[in-house]
């Protein structure tokens, strides 16, 4: 090798090693200005060497070409070596090798849908603890998860900040500290009890809808009834009642005309994706067609929230009322956008989450005769002909259908993976539940591994068996501490009571207006499989043979 080559192959592997060595202790916060500087160096290496490393114009490409590949090659082999290494701070938490070396590996995980799947497969191997990521470990050790999640816990991750524009104020979602007790505030007040019962009238008309809707339908064809589909649009035009007074009518309509649920899923989707590497996001977000997305999507919020404060509730007080602070109990009404934010997390999260608990409590009862024929029963022994099957006291005494739904929640959590938390770079190390968690490190808490952990649900911590939520002496193990649908702490399920309450009035008038089994031809074992995880649930079809029980005699 020419001398010249030799000091260039020597000066491009030491600066390969000198840019992770800055990386590594000065994480960067975003992306472009370490993809500017691994894109520039090599040249401007060659270019600072002159004559030194380039012996005419015709070899100075053949140069610049193999600066970059040393360069590159130095800085890879050193990260993987020391993601490797015993001087890695998570060196002692097992995980597969390949989840240690880069966080592509998750990513692509995530792409797929199945992060929540991947993540189980790894706790069965390794353990409660694992190391899934060079700097993220995931974490389904009970005690620990409410440590990490309760109050004085850790802080939530940049992936929270994924699906917000720079230009427009952060959700609930994104806020952590004082600025998240403040806005949990006026979330508190719009999840009372008294304002609970003020939206009961919205969920009984939207639910009389629904099932009008399905009587509707040609229930004698082979193919039967996508459930899915119909309680997706209830679901949407119940939040659009709620948190903007109305706009949407895609039960009238019989589908989503105007693509809101595939928007909502889009954007939730790239969202989830980009936050897989929270580092990126601000670098992604500028990219055109993110940008654009992103854009439309919360300009989208605020021309609804605008239309609700010109049209008024669709009839009592309804959500927007109290994230818009209409009462003046504030000392500072929020602005139309902090609410329009606050309204369109409410639709996301309401709308996706409650319509795949409730399509999955029917397909388990579907998969489960016994489960389903007594929750028929004990619906017609306390909601009578002529009874109102939306009547809240009467739901009190449906023992066995809440504990179904329980069940359902641990089974198909319908955030299967959560978000994250982190200890920053800025921070010290933490200690949690006796385990020192360093600085810099992400942590996942995955409610579908954490439920079906047999440490805490057993025995057949995999299979739908409500009775373990009845107190049946037969299930040793049942740890309600490791119970997290709604997550924990501060940052828990604000709307938790209004999604229950929701689930047991549209599931008492479904399963007393008809009988159900699966479609001839459907293959109700395999519909779990198309379950894919972007935060929210994603689901296929569940199409369902539907028999009207007792026609008109319910007192709808």
């Amino acid at each position: 090798m020419e001398a010249p080559l030799c000091i260039l192959s020597a000066a491009a592997a030491l600066l390969g090693l000198i840019n992770h060595y800055f990386f590594r202790n000065y994480e960067p916060s975003g992306a472009n200005v370490p993809f500017l500087l691994l894109a520039t160096q090599p040249a401007v290496l060659v270019f600072v060497g002159g004559a030194s490393f380039t012996s005419n114009n015709n070899t100075r490409l053949l140069y610049y070409t193999y600066a970059y590949v040393v360069f590159l090659c130095s800085l890879c082999l050193s990260i993987v070596a020391y993601r490797l290494s015993p001087l890695h701070p998570l060196a002692h938490y097992p995980g597969p090798k390949i989840g240690k070396v880069t966080k592509l590996w998750g990513l692509w995980k995530a792409a797929r849908g199945y992060k929540y799947l991947y993540h189980k497969e790894l706790h069965d191997k390794y353990g409660p603890w694992v190391r899934i990521g060079p700097n993220e470990i995931s974490v389904i050790d009970a005690p620990a998860v409410r440590q990490i999640l309760s109050l004085g816990g850790l802080e939530k991750s940049r992936y929270y900040e994924a699906g917000r524009h720079e230009a427009t104020p952060p959700s609930i979602v994104c806020l952590s500290g004082d600025a998240h007790t403040a806005k949990r505030r006026v979330w508190n007040r719009a999840m009372t009890p008294a304002a609970i019962r003020e939206y009961e009238p919205l969920v009984a008309k939207r639910a009389r809808q629904f099932i009008s809707r399905l009587r509707e339908q040609d229930l004698d064809t082979a193919s039967g009834v996508d459930v899915v589909r119909w309680v997706d649009l209830f679901a949407l035009d119940l939040m659009g009642d709620l948190a903007f007074g109305g706009g949407f009518e895609m039960m009238r309509d019989g589908g989503d005309v105007d693509g809101l649920g595939e928007r909502i899923r889009g954007f939730v989707k790239a969202s989830n994706l980009i936050g897989q590497v929270p580092w990126t996001i601000n670098t992604v977000q500028k990219l055109p067609q993110v940008d654009r997305t992103v854009q439309e999507f919360n300009a989208f919020g605020q021309n609804l929230a605008m239309r609700r404060m010109k049209n008024g509730a669709v009839g009592t007080k309804d959500l927007w009322y109290h994230l818009a602070d209409e009462a003046g109990v504030e000392k500072e009404i929020p602005s139309l956008e902090n609410s329009a934010a606050d309204g369109i997390v409410a639709v996301v999260a309401a709308s996706d989450t409650v319509a795949s608990t409730l399509s999955s409590v029917v397909w388990f009862l579907l998969s489960n005769p016994g489960c389903y024929r007594r929750v028929q029963q004990e619906l017609d022994s306390v909601i009578t002909d002529g009874d109102d099957p939306f009547d809240a006291t009467k739901h009190q005494e449906l023992n066995f259908l809440s504990a179904c739904i329980n069940e359902t929640l641990r089974l198909h959590p319908p955030l299967p993976s959560n978000g994250t938390r982190q200890v920053y770079s800025r921070q010290p190390d933490r200690i949690i539940a006796g385990r020192v968690i360093p600085s810099g490190t992400t942590v996942s808490t995955p409610a579908y591994s954490l439920h079906r952990n047999p440490d805490y649900f057993s025995p057949h911590p995999d299979k739908f068996l409500p009775d373990r939520w009845l107190g049946d002496s037969r299930f040793d193990r049942h740890d309600t501490s490791a119970f997290i649908p709604f997550s924990l702490g501060p940052s828990n399920c604000v709307g938790q009571k209004f999604a229950k309450r929701e689930m047991l009035m549209v599931l008492c008038v479904l399963f007393k207006s008809f009988d159900m089994r699966f479609a001839d031809g459907f293959d109700g074992e395999a519909w779990p499989k198309g379950m894919q995880d972007f935060f929210v649930v994603t689901r296929g079809p569940l199409c369902v043979k539907l028999t009207p029980r007792h026609g008109d005699s319910i007192n709808m």
